[in-house]
């Protein structure tokens, strides 16, 4: 059994996260600028075994498209032609990044931790992917 990563894509920068490869937890893997994203996966994906993809789906409380959903579909299209193989799946991403700040301020992060925005992408693929682990567990 491989791992799941998902990915909260941006326009500036997208974060990564992971399970352990039993598919028990979830963990921040990586917050970096998102053009950086496909060559962070294809070396990944070379080095560990990964046999789904979630990808935050961006949508306004209503379920009516956000500014960011043509770039997440952009996103999806190119993914799907380097990685014909990989399974994807789309897991609602309303509100992960409130609640990825929350759960910092929870947790203990300073304000000035708070402001890495890299690290608020990476709690907010945290997020999704739990958000999806939990619906199909």
């Amino acid at each position: 059994m491989g791992r799941i990563i998902a990915i909260d894509y941006g326009s500036k920068r997208s974060g990564i996260a992971t399970t352990d490869p039993l598919r028990l937890i979830a963990t921040p893997l990586k917050g970096l600028p998102t053009h950086q994203v496909f060559d962070f996966l294809t070396e990944y994906f070379a080095k560990e075994q990964v046999d789904q993809v979630i990808v935050g789906w961006p949508t306004q409380l209503d379920g009516s498209d956000t500014n960011n959903t043509p770039l997440v579909q952009a996103f999806l299209n190119r993914f799907r032609k380097l990685f014909p193989d990989m399974r994807v799946f789309l897991q609602d991403e309303r509100n992960t990044s409130k609640q990825a700040m929350v759960s910092m301020i929870q947790s203990g992060v300073s304000k000035k931790g708070r402001r890495d925005k890299l690290a608020v992408d990476k709690v907010s693929a945290v997020i999704i992917l739990q958000s999806y682990m939990e619906a199909n567990s």
